[in-house]
């Protein structure tokens, strides 16, 4: 499902986040050493080579709801933005701190001057963040931060099954 926000291509859909090749960055929904690791961060450290581990190296550790930027290496993107989500119960407050992940990615897309991003439904894995609020915290600070894009074009959410593509298509249908 795709939808047009103030000139802004908004859509969702299942795949797989190490492939996406028409998007200039995609996210990595990061540990906070920046190493491979299970779910997305192991999907791209291991697409990406080993090149991307040894750029991350200096800018680790990341804290819950900071974003940073590298190359992409073997991915078929330019680059790769690290959010490192919080930990649901654990690091507060969590919502605060999931809306960083969003505001702080979409920050250094514009510094770069990229127009396409793709992000996962970050901390709704391992990380145990409800996805229903999840995605209601990620639409709506998307929702909030459009209007002071200039360089994003296009955002995709790649979703891992079809479950978390309903609820996403479902808050995606509210936005407007």
């Amino acid at each position: 499902m795709k939808k047009k926000i103030t000139g802004i291509t908004v859509e969702c859909l299942i795949g797989d986040i190490a492939s996406q090749g028409d998007m200039n960055a995609v996210v990595n929904a990061a540990n906070a050493a920046l190493r491979i690791g299970g779910g997305v961060a192991g999907a791209l450290h291991r697409a990406a080579g080993p090149g991307l581990e040894e750029e991350c190296h200096p800018l680790a550790p990341i804290k819950p709801g900071e974003a940073v930027i590298t190359g992409a290496h073997n991915l078929p993107n330019r680059f790769v933005i690290h959010c490192l989500g919080p930990v649901y119960g654990v690091d507060k407050p969590e919502d605060i701190l999931l809306t960083d992940c969003y505001k702080n990615a979409l920050k250094l897309a514009e510094e770069h001057r990229i127009n396409s991003i793709a992000f996962p439904a970050i901390s709704t894995g391992a990380f145990g963040f409800p996805i229903n609020n999840a995605t209601e915290i990620a639409f709506r600070t998307i929702k909030e931060t459009i209007p002071g894009l200039r360089h994003v074009k296009h955002i995709r959410f790649v979703l891992h099954d079809q479950s978390a593509l309903n609820i996403h298509e479902q808050y995606l249908e509210k936005i407007i």
